[in-house]
């Protein structure tokens, strides 16, 4: 019911145009969401690159870290987006503080989607499951909880439990 990149991924299959790979996966998904990640590390860059790849279509989720390679928190960057109408795709969230954080930076009358990366969570021997239903009991109506990095089959069945919109 939709798609979503990494840039890591895409850059490991070998590919070397961004910008081309995003216009050809966007001719093959129709009008299903799809979800395009900024590359930058500074917020304006950021910033920049998101008004960008918002304006290829009207199914695109900007994909935007949660904190950037020091730390700081995007939410900033993701309030300024939702004001603007950029549905963003909060991504590499692993703690029940970004989820709070990131649902307060959130624009209500904008679609989200937050990515609660559970097979990493999992990965540290946590289970995942509370930290999903924590960010599906607090979401703003137009906000999708997406349940990242699944592992196994049974996410599909804890995803499910747990409140997620997508897996």
């Amino acid at each position: 019911s939709g798609f979503t990149t990494n840039p890591s991924l895409v850059k490991k299959a070998g590919v070397v145009n961004y910008r081309e790979f995003c216009k050809k996966a966007l001719a093959i998904s129709g009008d299903k969401p799809i979800s395009f990640e900024v590359f930058a590390d500074d917020f304006h860059e950021m910033e920049r690159q998101a008004r960008e790849i918002a304006s290829w279509g009207k199914n695109i989720y900007v994909k935007i870290p949660v904190t950037n390679t020091l730390g700081q928190s995007s939410g900033p960057l993701i309030e300024a987006l939702g004001m603007k109408g950029i549905k963003v795709n909060v991504t590499a969230i692993t703690t029940l503080k970004q989820i709070a954080d990131v649902i307060d930076s959130l624009w209500p009358e904008t679609s989200s989607i937050i990515s609660i990366f559970a097979g990493r969570i999992a990965d540290t021997g946590r289970d995942p499951e509370p930290f999903v239903s924590y960010a599906a009991s607090i979401k703003p109506e137009k906000t999708f909880v997406l349940w990242a990095s699944p592992r196994e089959v049974l996410n599909v069945k804890q995803a499910e439990r747990s409140g997620a919109d997508i897996i």
